[in-house]
């Protein structure tokens, strides 16, 4: 049996760093999808160092080049969304999709549900999207939070679990501060959001830092508070003295 776990990342070098630790913890890169937002253009010449220092990201040949980053820009999208072999990484290509805009993909996610309508009608891409996440067992509320987190700027992975490595792949995604789609599903709902519109005009770069920088707070928050609780629970009653 295998189950799709997803999470949502407010931040693409989180969402890396997370793909990273899936592999390091013998995730097969096959089992793994990523889906990130690139308003901001990230992806052009991006170094990770969980790559070695100096490798770029789609740097295929070594000559320190983006070369599946240069030839989606040019039209041959198809060859760079479904993984290389080598990890995950080196097969980031970017896609220009409606509702969301510009995004940096590569996995299964990608090749089986995105990568296939690439060049479709407006709002086929968004469609094969949910449509895929729905497929792999989310309900269409959770595809739309996802969708929508990655039209606000975010980054989602999807990753295909067999039993015995459900445990250590929300470890991994949760430890990097992988959000799931019912928590932040509350927050949009809360502020008025109803659904994911693939018509709606993707989120511009000024709009996506807001975005970023709100849930950063947030989060900031959320860690404080539970370091303050642990520091609690580890501290017997009785050792507590007033002053």
């Amino acid at each position: 049996m295998s189950k799709t776990i997803t999470r949502l990342f407010d931040s693409h070098t989180q969402a890396l760093d997370a793909v990273a630790d899936l592999e390091a913890a013998a995730i097969h890169p096959d089992q793994i999808s990523l889906v990130s937002n690139n308003t901001d253009n990230w992806h052009n010449g991006h170094q990770h160092p969980s790559h070695g220092p100096g490798d770029v990201l789609g740097d295929r040949n070594g000559d320190g080049d983006n070369e599946v980053a240069d030839g989606a820009g040019k039209g041959a999208v198809a060859g760079g969304v479904a993984g290389a072999g080598a990890g995950l990484l080196t097969g980031l290509g970017v896609l220009a999709i409606p509702g969301l805009g510009p995004v940096v993909a590569a996995g299964w996610l990608v090749a089986t549900g995105v990568g296939a309508v690439v060049g479709a009608a407006a709002g086929g891409a968004a469609g094969g999207l949910l449509g895929v996440l729905k497929e792999a067992g989310h309900s269409d509320d959770d595809a739309q939070v996802y969708a929508e987190g990655v039209r606000r700027g975010g980054t989602l992975i999807s990753v295909k679990a067999q039993d015995d490595e459900i445990a250590k792949v929300e470890a991994a995604l949760d430890g990097r501060r992988g959000v799931a789609a019912a928590s932040r599903g509350a927050v949009y709902r809360q502020a008025g959001w109803l659904g994911f519109d693939p018509a709606a005009t993707p989120y511009d770069s000024e709009e996506i830092q807001r975005e970023r920088r709100a849930f950063s707070q947030e989060d900031d928050v959320a860690i404080a508070e539970e370091d303050k609780r642990r520091e609690s629970a580890e501290i017997p009653p009785s050792l507590i003295r007033p002053y």
